[in-house]
C-alpha cells in the first residue's frame, strides 16, 4: 500500500470509529421532541407521555418544542430540515405524514424522502356521533334516512381534509350515501352545535367526544377502527354494522430527519417499544381514547407509503384541496 492509499484509509477508518464513538455515546445533549399542534392537544399529549418516560428511563433530557400551523406542516417542515444528527425528532401522525401529501398543492417536506420514521406509538379510532335526542340510533338508521333524502343529512367535521372528514366521505362511499358535509375550525364549536341540533350528525376523534358521550350528551353510532373501541366496548364498529372491511383510523408515530445514523434510529425505536410495555403509559394513552402500537422502522415506512396511497385516493374522491 503506498503512502497515499494509506492516509485515505487513515482517515476513513478514523471518520468510522468517530462515528461508532458518536452512536455509543448518544445522547450527550438534550433532544428536541417537535410536536406540530399547540399543547394540550391529543398530539402533544401522546408525544409528552413517551417522551417523559423515556427520559426517566434513561436519565436523557427530551424538550417538547411545540411548533403548530398549517396543519402540523410547519412542525414538520422544520423537523425534516433539522440536522440529522438524533438530537432533533417529530411526532407525525396521520394528517400530515398520509393525507397532506395530496391535500396540499405544496408541501414543504416530502413524508417519505425526508424523514427516517423511528417507531410507530398509538392509532386512535374515529367515532361517528350523534346528539342523545336524536332519533338515528344505528347506522341503518342513518342509511336510510340519507337515501330516502339524498344530501339531506349534515355531517360535521373538525375541518376540510381532515382524517375525520375523509373517513366521513369514506363512510359515504361504502355505504352508498350522500351527506352534506359541514367544516368547522376544530371540535368545540362542532360539539356544541351538534349537541344543539344545528347538525345532524358528528365524526370525532373518541378523545375529543368520549366526555359528552360519558355525560349523555352525546350517542356514538358507529368506530370506524376494524375493532371496537376499548374506550367504547359497547359501540359496534362500520364493520360490524355491514360494511365489512371497513378500518379508519389515525395514527401517531415518531421520525427523526433523514440520514440519521442507523444505529441511533436503532436506539430510540428500542427505547420507545420499552417505554409502550409499560402498564402505566399503555394507561395514559388509553385514557386519551389510544391503542399503543409500536413497531420497526421499516414497519412504520411501510404504513406510511401504503397510507400516503389510501387517503390520496379519498382525498382525490372527495375533492378536498388547500392551495
Amino acid at each position: 500500500m503506498n503512502l497515499l492509499n494509506r492516509v485515505l484509509c487513515g482517515f476513513v477508518l478514523a471518520g468510522v470509529a468517530t462515528t461508532a464513538l458518536a452512536d455509543a455515546a448518544y445522547p450527550n445533549k438534550p433532544i428536541r421532541l417537535v410536536v406540530p399542534f399547540p399543547p394540550g392537544g391529543g398530539t402533544d399529549i401522546l408525544a409528552r407521555v413517551v417522551g417523559q418516560k423515556m427520559a426517566e428511563a434513561n436519565k436523557w433530557i427530551v424538550v417538547v418544542d411545540n411548533r403548530p400551523g398549517a396543519g402540523g406542516n410547519i412542525g414538520l417542515d422544520q423537523a425534516a430540515k433539522s440536522p440529522a444528527d438524533g438530537y432533533t425528532i417529530v411526532m407525525g401522525q396521520t394528517s400530515n405524514m398520509a393525507v397532506n401529501a395530496t391535500l396540499y398543492a405544496k408541501l414543504p417536506y416530502n413524508p417519505v424522502k425526508d424523514f427516517a420514521p423511528i417507531s410507530m406509538v398509538a392509532t386512535a379510532p374515529l367515532v361517528l356521533v350523534v346528539p342523545a335526542t336524536s332519533k338515528y340510533k344505528t347506522i341503518a338508521d342513518i342509511v336510510a334516512a340519507a337515501k330516502g333524502k339524498p344530501g339531506d343529512l349534515t355531517f360535521a367535521s373538525p375541518g376540510n381534509g381532515t382524517v375525520a372528514h375523509l373517513t366521513g366521505e369514506l363512510m359515504q362511499k361504502a355505504a352508498g350515501i350522500k351527506l352534506q358535509h359541514v367544516p368547522y375550525k376544530g371540535s368545540a364549536q362542532a360539539i356544541t352545535d351538534l349537541i344543539g341540533g344545528q347538525v345532524d350528525m358528528y365524526m370525532s376523534s373518541v378523545p375529543s367526544a368520549i366526555a359528552q358521550i360519558k355525560g349523555g350528551k352525546l350517542r356514538p353510532i358507529a368506530v370506524t377502527s376494524a375493532k371496537r373501541s376499548d374506550d367504547l366496548p359497547q359501540v359496534p364498529t362500520l364493520a360490524e354494522s355491514g360494511y365489512k372491511g371497513f378500518d379508519a383510523t389515525t395514527w401517531f408515530g415518531f421520525l427523526a430527519p433523514a440520514g440519521t445514523p442507523t444505529p441511533i434510529i436503532a436506539r430510540l425505536n428500542a427505547e420507545v417499544n420499552r417505554v409502550l410495555k409499560m402498564p402505566e403509559v399503555r394507561e395514559k394513552i388509553g385514557a386519551e381514547g389510544g391503542d399503543v402500537q409500536g413497531s420497526t422502522p421499516e414497519e412504520f415506512a411501510a404504513l406510511i407509503k401504503s397510507d400516503i396511497t389510501k387517503w390520496g385516493q379519498i382525498v382525490k374522491d372527495s375533492g378536498a384541496k388547500i392551495d
